[in-house]
């Protein structure tokens, strides 16, 4: 499995999302994505479905320096001792004595960036998380928590997907050595039956998903982090690590609306903010 090396981590470019897979129905997920030779695995608090995911890995057989396993703390959470117990919370659900990454799932309004980052760190420096970093946080923000906190952020997790330019936040991170995990690869669903992307595939003799996965792995810096319940769905996610787009398919996508967001909850920050 291709890596991004980052913080002193090396995450899978590919890795199983599961948001939407609640309670139990994510074990009998993880477990086939293992078994296909998955090694990144996404989960979240607000996902309620760590226990399922740790009983998945615990059963696997799986060395668990294998694993690169990322959960993620929910923004009512970010007070540092709120933190800290959300975070041995997640620990105790997981079975586990670390978390690869561990992350700010989404900013609060009233959230004290540089006190929630710096308890965060604290878990890194302890050995409880390998990495740290955040999800959601505009250009304003991430600018903060790189040049004036400066913890150590190894990824910024964001939606991004062939109808959502992520440019400027792309060159920023890459400037500072952070990858881009794209959730909502395939703009949730939408991206399956693109004509422009059927098209492409065709001409590769792969799927429409197959053509959205391998234009974000394509990119420098970008991991993605599909969710497939199914295992016939997550084999052909990993199949499109081998599909190799070329410049005419590049400008058809390119082409694409950019401008479509899909995740944009009522507690979402300013995506547009300006520093």
């Amino acid at each position: 499995m291709d890596t991004i090396e980052t913080q002193g981590v090396a995450i899978p470019r590919l890795g199983l999302g599961t948001f939407r897979m609640p309670g139990v129905s994510a074990q009998p997920a993880v477990e086939s994505a293992l078994s296909l030779g998955y090694r990144h695995i996404d989960t979240a608090a607000m996902y309620e479905n760590e226990a399922a995911v740790g009983t998945a890995i615990a059963g696997s057989g799986i060395h668990r320096r294998e694993l690169f396993v990322t959960t993620k703390v929910w923004h009512d959470q970010l007070a540092p001792e709120a933190l800290q117990r959300a975070f041995a919370t997640s620990l105790e659900k997981l079975k586990m004595d670390y978390v690869d990454l561990f992350l700010v799932h989404w900013p609060s309004a009233d959230m004290d960036i540089a006190a929630t980052l710096t308890a965060m760190e604290r878990l890194r420096e302890h050995g409880y998380a390998r990495a740290i970093g955040v999800c959601n946080f505009n250009m304003p923000m991430i600018r903060r928590a790189v040049e004036e906190v400066q913890v150590p952020i190894a990824v910024h997790q964001v939606e991004y997907h062939p109808y959502l330019s992520q440019t400027p936040m792309l060159q920023y991170l890459r400037s500072k050595g952070i990858a881009l995990t794209a959730y909502a690869p395939l703009a949730q669903g939408r991206a399956a039956s693109d004509q422009v992307l059927e098209n492409i595939g065709r001409k590769h003799s792969v799927s429409a998903t197959q053509v959205a996965i391998a234009w974000l792995l394509g990119q420098d810096g970008v991991i993605a982090i599909p969710k497939a319940a199914r295992v016939e769905s997550q084999k052909s996610n990993l199949e499109a690590m081998s599909v190799r787009l070329d410049e005419e398919d590049l400008a058809l996508i390119a082409a694409l609306p950019k401008d479509q967001r899909f995740v944009n909850p009522p507690f979402a920050c300013d995506w547009n903010a300006s520093d």
